[in-house]
């Protein structure tokens, strides 16, 4: 008896060890199986009010996903922008009322798919859709084609482009006339890591057609609080070339938001 227990001891000793090494991924096929197809900042929110002899609120909103399968990627942008305000309004009769305006409502939507040619080298298709209540063009859509590359793929630095044709309908809010034209499009992406846990971004996208240009400037700089959590600073300018009388051909928005990641 004591002749069997000492040779089956070492057999079911080992037997777990040799699993275990057998379970264990140590190729990259195993390795890529494990790692989750999405990535991308999952959400971003920025809340701002104020109380006192005026009232104001703020609220902006933007969740970026990106999903891999093989040689193609696929990415969605959202973003939401409405802020609001309360007056006071004095009648002829000298009686007064508290009134709330809206003074900011924007609503953006894009998606791309990209096809891998190489090592950051792709071909994009990008659609793009914007509601804007207080713009010259309140209704904006694009689709666009292009070649991607990346310019600079340093340790702590890159940069990376997009550049193509595309077709662009707008609808203005002045004159109530839908306009459809081609349009150039570039998008520039440059990313600087400062520390381990602070990053700095800027994004540059460019829309260039025969009545107008547009171009929108997204600049922050994040710091990670942990894995999944970080703070942002942002500046954004958006410029058209083509505006009615009254209104400006530049607008910048300051947020200071919450960002949760997941990878």
């Amino acid at each position: 008896m004591s002749l069997r227990v000492s040779l089956l001891l070492p057999l079911l000793l080992c037997a777990p060890l040799a699993w275990a090494e057998e379970a264990t991924p140590t190729d990259e096929t195993a390795l890529a199986a494990m790692t989750s197809p999405w990535s991308g900042s999952g959400g971003e929110l920025g809340f701002a009010s104020a109380h006192g002899n005026s009232s104001t609120e703020s609220f902006n909103g933007r969740l970026k996903l990106r999903y891999t399968d093989g040689d193609w990627v696929h990415s969605m942008d959202l973003f939401g922008l409405r802020s609001s305000a309360e007056y006071t309004e004095t009648a002829d009769d000298g009686s007064t009322s508290r009134k709330r305006q809206t003074t900011a409502n924007r609503y953006t939507g894009s998606a791309g798919s990209a096809l891998q040619l190489g090592e950051h080298r792709q071909l994009t298709a990008t659609v793009r859709y914007e509601r804007d209540d207080f713009a010259t063009y309140d209704r904006l859509g694009t689709f666009g084609l292009g070649y991607g590359t990346r310019l600079i793929d340093g340790e702590r630095l890159t940069l990376d482009t997009q550049i193509g044709p595309g077709v662009r309908r707008t609808h203005n809010s002045e004159t109530d006339e839908n306009r459809t034209g081609l349009i150039g499009r570039g998008l520039f992406d440059l990313k600087f890591g400062m520390t381990e846990n602070t990053e700095l971004v800027n994004s540059l996208l460019v829309e260039s057609g025969s009545y107008n240009t547009f171009a929108q400037n997204d600049f922050g700089v994040s710091v990670s609080m942990n894995k999944h959590f970080a703070l942002k600073a942002g500046w954004q300018a958006r410029y058209n070339s083509d505006v009615a009388e009254e209104k400006r051909k530049t607008d910048t928005l300051t947020t200071m938001n919450v960002v949760y990641s997941f990878k």
